[in-house]
């Protein structure tokens, strides 16, 4: 409990400083003023005189880079490179301040201004040679003084490179994060128009099965109008058979609220059944002929289902034999289960191929048109079921599905 806090406490500084970037960097500016005017007292001391003022001030010009370098760092390259200069012409000693430079010209190489990156550069090249010929060691020989010129060169370069390597590092992160973004964008338009093509071709299918439950209560309450009087028995069932469809026709227009249907009608304006679980034996017998070896079974005991969720059922077991025929290889296998529970129609589809891609299911499909899960989700979504779907564990694909059941009528 006291690591989680002391944590906690150190997280939260850590996120303050990363909120006050000129605080820090004035905080380090006041600790090298503060080492460099007892180095120049020290100094002073020692020769038996007081600090030079305009040590002192160049100093403090200096310090005032390290305080503002991230505020305005191009400014300040130029001011600590004015000072670098009038520390020259004066023939003021290098100090502790002077590190400064090397802040500054990292500091700049890490930002996108080329003329001051260019400027940084240069005057890491030059700022050694330059002081070397000031202040020129007298009992070095030529060679040496090269060598100590090239030496006092490679802090000052080794700076630049370090900040031009984390702007490059930036970039390269930025362009990442961009492209990231980008390629989310683009998935999340895809999904969402595979999503609507996907609800376009159910509120189709389903407005086809409701239209035929209304095609059958019309023709049922014609017959029932024509027999009222000669037949009464015959009428009777003829309302009972147009309220059981009603009731089923109500319930798949409840499902359709909300879902957008676009599209031309059927040819020629007629309106037929769409498959339903007794057609998946059919499917299962396809598939077969096709090659595909495929274990079909049924378990508990049929009966009348819902027009939509019969339609669900056939499209879920078609869209994963489909996919097996496709991503499991020239040797897979498919088992198909429909269990009839108390409350729920299951379906269990599984293969032991190699399995799709992992895309095909999660966007949508290679060719954007609502295959894979979101077709599959949205279907079962449609009737209130649930959906699994995944690798697996010894190989190949499974999916499996819950479709509740509503007594018909």
């Amino acid at each position: 409990m006291l690591l989680l806090s002391t944590l906690g406490y150190v997280q939260r500084l850590y996120d303050f400083l990363r909120r006050h970037p000129t605080g820090v960097d004035s905080f380090w500016a006041v600790v090298l003023f503060g080492v460099t005017a007892l180095g120049l007292a020290t100094e002073a001391g020692q020769q038996g005189r007081d600090p030079d003022a305009i040590t002192v001030l160049l100093a403090l010009v200096q310090c005032v880079v390290i305080a503002l370098r991230r505020r305005a760092p191009e400014k300040m390259l130029l001011l600590s490179a004015a000072g670098g200069l009038f520390q020259l012409i004066t023939d003021t000693d290098v100090m502790i301040s002077n590190f400064a430079m090397l802040v500054i010209i990292y500091t700049v190489a890490t930002r996108d201004v080329t003329w001051a990156r260019r400027f940084a550069l240069g005057g890491a090249v030059v700022a050694s040679p330059l002081a070397q010929m000031r202040w020129q060691e007298q009992q070095a020989s030529t060679a040496g003084k090269i060598f100590i010129a090239g030496m006092l060169i490679v802090p000052f370069l080794l700076a630049w490179v370090l900040g031009d390597s984390l702007r490059t590092r930036r970039a390269y992160f930025a362009q990442l994060e961009e492209r990231a973004a980008r390629l989310e964008q683009e998935r999340e338009a895809q999904a969402k128009v595979a999503v609507a093509a996907e609800r376009a071709r159910i509120a189709r299918e389903l407005h086809d099965v409701v239209a035929h439950n209304v095609s059958v209560m019309v023709v049922q309450a014609d017959g029932a109008a024509y027999v009222m009087d000669q037949a009464p028995d015959q009428a009777k069932k003829a309302l009972e058979t147009i309220s059981g469809t009603g009731r089923q026709a109500l319930a798949e227009m409840r499902r359709l609220l909300g879902v957008l249907r676009t599209g031309e009608p059927a040819e020629g304006g007629e309106y037929v059944p769409q498959p339903d679980v007794e057609q998946i034996d059919d499917l299962v017998s396809q598939c077969r002929e096709a090659g595909l070896t495929v274990d079909f079974k049924i378990e508990g005991t049929p009966r009348p289902l819902p027009s939509g969720v019969e339609l669900t059922a056939y499209r879920i077991v078609q869209e994963a034999l489909t996919n097996t025929r496709k991503h499991g290889g020239p040797h897979a296998g498919a088992s198909v289960r429909i269990v009839y529970f108390d409350d729920g129609l299951g379906l269990l589809v599984e293969d032991d191929g190699k399995g799709a891609p992992h895309e095909l299911y999660e966007d949508g499909g290679a060719d954007g048109r609502g295959h894979g899960l979101i077709g599959m989700r949205e279907r079962v979504g449609m009737v209130g079921g649930t959906l699994d779907a995944g690798p697996r564990p010894g190989g190949g694909f499974r999916i499996s599905a819950l479709l509740p059941l509503k007594p018909a009528h």
